[in-house]
């Protein structure tokens, strides 16, 4: 990929990394990228580096723009390894003057390079560097989703220079969001939401709050991930707002793992009552969808009803994974069920009870438990179950 001038003497300098397919524990089957940007002016000044895999591609980018050796400020908002990978190396290219990040961004980056004698500048909120006829205002993001997240906003260019949020793992030619298909965009924005950022939704609503209530004027947001938005910023603050109030739809997910199908005869027995019921509901087997993805309709989905066989006293492996995964993101405001079928003591079922509860979730009692085999009346309580659990989410 070649540099791209996002803003008059403003460049996208990053990489695109194909091939990624997982990023701790979140599947990426299309990929990622690494943004980073690079202002021209009397100070020269890099937002953000690159995964150390994909270093040749950021000193590449940078070098058909100007020499590794004329930036002046490296400004770091982010201080994990997809962003900081190749700090060290651009560091001994460059020798900036002043490498700017938050304390928190201070204290990580000696405590994973082991490099005291950087020439560190901490800022916080509300503070200003010039770069001549730009400026560049820092606001802290703790937590969104590191303790050292900040944003860089450059007023002159109405540019937010977001970090991690508004960020997509999508692998694209593409650099700007106007230029893709806009579901296809929304879908990995709110995969990348809902597994990476849910958890801090109530550090996103004071975030935007805060935001609002500086009156940036800003026509145009570049995350580290992803698309630039210059046209749908509307759609996705508005997106952004919604997913962190945790507003959900008439919408019901199964999610299940079977071993000899019972729990998965179970699983369509609910599903059809869902459907009598006229709301939008998914199918999902946890042997062919991944938890990442599972997240995904979590983001939106009021009912989450969660099936599983037993296995050596407990749920089947995936359950237990998948219920760990989500139950760190905290979904919060759901209703919640249980179902699944076991051959002699059929603990799954309370074991996932007990994890719903946990998380506070509204759950309909009591766990609807087959031995071996449904029969037709097992799977008629299915159906009804379903029915149930429809009503409730159309209240």
């Amino acid at each position: 990929m070649a540099p791209v001038e996002i803003k008059e003497n403003l460049f996208w300098v990053g990489a695109v990394d194909w091939e990624i397919r997982d990023f701790h524990g979140y599947s990426t089957n299309k990929g990622s990228t690494y943004n980073a940007f690079l202002a021209m002016d009397e100070k020269v000044a890099l937002f953000d580096t690159v995964k150390k895999t994909c270093r040749s591609d950021l000193l590449h980018n940078i070098r058909k723009v100007t020499e590794p050796a004329k930036i002046d400020y490296v400004i770091v908002n982010h201080v994990e390894m997809d962003h900081t990978g190749t700090l060290p190396e651009l560091i001994e290219l460059a020798k900036p003057e002043k490498i700017f990040c938050s304390a928190m961004g201070k204290k990580a980056m000696v405590d994973h390079f082991h490099r005291e004698d950087w020439p560190y500048q901490v800022v916080k909120t509300g503070d200003t560097i010039r770069l001549g006829k730009r400026s560049v205002q820092f606001i802290e993001t703790k937590m969104l989703h590191w303790p050292d997240n900040m944003f860089s906003y450059i007023p002159e260019d109405r540019l937010l220079i977001s970090s991690d949020a508004f960020g997509q793992h999508w692998a694209t030619s593409e650099r700007f969001d106007d230029e893709v298909d806009e579901a296809e965009l929304f879908m990995h924005a709110a995969k990348y939401y809902a597994n990476i950022l849910l958890l801090y939704s109530p550090l996103v609503q004071k975030l935007l709050k805060s935001v609002q209530e500086m009156g940036l004027a800003i026509d145009m947001i570049a995350p580290d991930h992803g698309l630039i938005w210059r046209s749908g910023l509307k759609k996705i603050l508005e997106a952004y707002d919604r997913w962190s109030r945790q507003e959900t739809e008439q919408k019901a997910l199964v999610i299940y793992d079977t071993m000899w199908h019972s729990t998965e005869m179970m699983a369509k027995a609910i599903l059809a009552g869902l459907m009598e019921q006229g709301i939008s509901c998914r199918l999902l087997n946890l042997e062919s969808t991944h938890r990442s993805d599972v997240m995904t309709e979590v983001l939106d989905a009021k009912a989450l009803v969660f099936g599983s066989a037993t296995l050596n006293n407990g749920m089947l492996p995936r359950m237990a994974d998948m219920l760990n995964y989500m139950s760190g993101l905290r979904p919060a405001g759901r209703l919640g069920a249980v179902f699944g079928s076991y051959g002699w003591s059929g603990e799954a079922a309370k074991q996932i009870h007990a994890v719903l509860e946990e998380a506070k979730f509204r759950i309909m009692d009591p766990a609807l438990r087959v031995r071996y085999v449904p029969t037709h009346e097992d799977l008629r309580k299915c159906v009804e179950l379903g029915r149930e659990i429809g009503k409730a989410v159309k209240e």
